[in-house]
């Protein structure tokens, strides 16, 4: 994506990655397929991104460059133990986990951690530790609770006052909504969970991604829920606002998991621990704002 939005066009962008025309043009057109939508205007200059291409590549550079960034500074270090393999869902890992890793390998220059975000069966199978969205249950999976349970209502400020303001959560009936498709933290959850009765958004804009749900929350097109955990750095630039205080409590958040049958390695509990402490820490932080902002 990168490459052809820096080339224009799929014969430069092959040369630079060492591909085919071919292979290049499929894997375009299969996140194309995924996302749902064009991610490039074809014109007879070449190809040129669409809002929605600035969008992912914007993002994908920024979770990309975490990854290498976080690789580098791990393989530079010379280890005796096995290194711990884990996998990490893009949006924690570009929003939560990559930001606090330096803490960890600082303390534990002992400890290599290898990190992969490629969901194939195998890949999953083969890690020692695995970030997943869920309920906690995952048979032959030990999972300890990590984020993601609160749940909150945004929307960029200028929107929601082009809406008419929200002084009541009746209100949000006017308002179009966004939904991660894959991610089941449905509108109907909330609605159940505030009282709002035979609620029908006037539209429902679904994203392939949560970074894509945050962005277009940002640019005011529509209302989004998404753990607090994801957006904290936004809320208090104030891009995106919690009206009322709105949100809901969800079954389904982010879990660390790993093999119930499989040994647990040292350097494995001195990572689940820290993980889990550093949610810990999050989470608090969090109800102390939030309890600052509605005071």
């Amino acid at each position: 994506m990168a490459a052809l939005a820096q080339h224009g066009t799929v014969s430069a962008a092959s040369e630079v990655l060492h591909l085919t025309q071919s292979a290049v043009s499929k894997q375009l057109k299969s996140i194309e397929t995924l996302v749902g939508i064009p991610l490039f205007d074809r014109t007879s200059q070449g190809l040129t991104p669409t809002e929605a291409g600035v969008i992912y590549i914007e993002q994908a550079r920024i979770a990309l460059g975490a990854l290498e960034t976080a690789a580098v500074r791990v393989a530079a270090l010379r280890r005796a133990q096995p290194a711990i393999l884990v996998h990490v869902l893009p949006i924690i890992g570009d929003r939560w986990f990559i930001p606090r890793f330096s803490r960890f390998a600082e303390r534990h220059p002992e400890i290599e951690v290898e990190f992969t975000t490629y969901a194939a069966a195998d890949t999953v199978e083969e890690a020692d530790a695995v970030f997943r969205f869920g309920d906690g249950n995952w048979p032959g999976w030990k999972a300890d609770y990590l984020l993601g349970r609160d749940v909150i209502l945004v929307g960029a400020p200028q929107f929601i006052d082009r809406g008419g303001g929200l002084s009541s959560i009746e209100d949000i009936r006017r308002f179009p909504v966004l939904e991660h498709r894959q991610t089941p933290l449905r509108w109907n959850d909330f609605a159940q969970a505030s009282d709002l009765h035979d609620f029908a958004p006037v539209r429902i804009t679904r994203f392939a991604y949560y970074s894509l749900v945050i962005r277009a929350a940002i640019g005011g097109q529509g209302l989004a829920l998404v753990p607090r955990s994801l957006i904290s750095d936004e809320i208090e630039s104030g891009q995106l606002v919690n009206p009322l205080g709105l949100g809901f409590q969800s079954r389904n958040c982010y879990w660390l998991t790993t093999p119930a049958t499989k040994p647990v390695s040292g350097g494995l509990m001195t990572l689940r621990e820290w993980l889990l402490r550093e949610a810990r820490q999050t989470e608090s932080m969090e109800i102390a704002i939030a309890q600052d902002a509605g005071s």
